[in-house]
């Protein structure tokens, strides 16, 4: 069984990408799974070229500190040549009802009239990117969960028109816990594209930096610390980042420190600590761009070489090879 996610370099990756998915990937990794830098997902809006290939470069230098196996891990644009010929044979296969029916496409072109074409379209592409590999599980947050389905819905209806070439993939969630929140505003997510970076911790910030945003966070009322999710998101968000660095459990952790002071500063070391050696280790692949291109064009040619069979079936059954 084939496990297949990616991580769009629309930002610097931070606590709750580590947290939520890539630790789980390094941990819970097949020798079959691939886990890629989604470079061209971040194209369907305004974007800085440079800029979008040094992310791209500094994530994929993430994932293998992480421990992914460097054999494991792709650049999606390395795939640009097999992703556009599935994607076109894919969008022939999809209507513009289903594609303009994803809720992020209405979220993010609501009330503009310059919307990128691609802002319709690259679920398609992400459709694409699973099926060329074969994928049977999907690991993805709650947003993308409509776009794996309709990966689903695009798979089964090519196999039952044309004949059988892709598997059907599922959607797995991430486990209770695992969404981090913005240290400054925890009424939403800490992401890595925020415009404010106050509450986002990076995965590659160096430790006094992390530890003055810890020190920061916001903590809403009371006097000692309480876990009380609800009531008191703020401090929740901090117990259960404790927890998740730890192994133990928010409440537990809350019962340890009688002061947000003590609590802060023990939740950035435990933060520091578990981001120390992917930093370090990312910091020294970063510092050596040959061999990081080395890891990067092995990856292409792992993973072009498991999905060429399937673009070329796909191809000759619909009648274009």
């Amino acid at each position: 069984m084939i496990r297949f996610s990616g991580i769009t370099p629309s930002g610097h990756a931070q606590l709750g990408n580590y947290l939520g998915a890539i630790q789980r990937w390094a941990a819970e990794g097949g020798e079959d799974d691939l886990y890629f830098v989604s470079d061209l997902h971040a194209m369907t809006t305004t974007h800085n070229p440079a800029k979008l290939r040094g992310l791209s470069g500094e994530l994929l230098a993430v994932l293998i500190a992480s421990g992914i196996p460097p054999e494991r891990v792709f650049v999606q644009s390395d795939l640009a040549r097999q992703l556009g010929a599935l994607t076109w044979v894919l969008e022939c296969t999809c209507s513009y009802g289903e594609a303009a029916r994803m809720i992020q496409f209405k979220e993010k072109s609501k009330g503009r009239t310059g919307s990128r074409l691609s802002l319709l379209t690259y679920p398609v592409l992400m459709a694409a990117d699973i099926l060329l590999q074969g994928a049977a599980e999907v690991p993805v947050g709650e947003d993308q969960r409509q776009h794996v389905e309709l990966a689903r819905v695009l798979a089964r209806r090519f196999n039952n028109t044309y004949g059988e070439v892709f598997t059907v993939p599922a959607a797995v969630l991430p486990p209770t816990g695992a969404r981090v929140r913005d240290l400054a505003d925890p009424a939403r997510k800490m992401s890595k594209s925020a415009r404010d970076s106050a509450g986002v911790v990076s995965v590659l910030d160096p430790a006094e930096l992390v530890r003055r945003k810890f020190r920061r966070a916001v903590t809403d009322g009371g006097s000692v610390p309480e876990y009380l999710p609800e009531q008191r998101p703020g401090l929740a968000n901090l117990l259960e980042i404790m927890a998740a660095c730890t192994g133990t459990k928010p409440a537990d952790v809350a019962a340890e420190y009688g002061s947000y002071g003590a609590l802060k500063d023990a939740v950035a070391d435990a933060v520091i600590e578990t981001l120390r050696p992917v930093r370090e280790s990312a910091t020294a692949l970063l510092a050596d761009p040959g061999e990081l291109d080395r890891v990067r064009r092995a990856g292409a040619v792992r993973a072009s070489e498991r999905g060429e069979h399937r673009l070329q079936s796909a191809l000759r059954l619909i009648g274009a090879g």
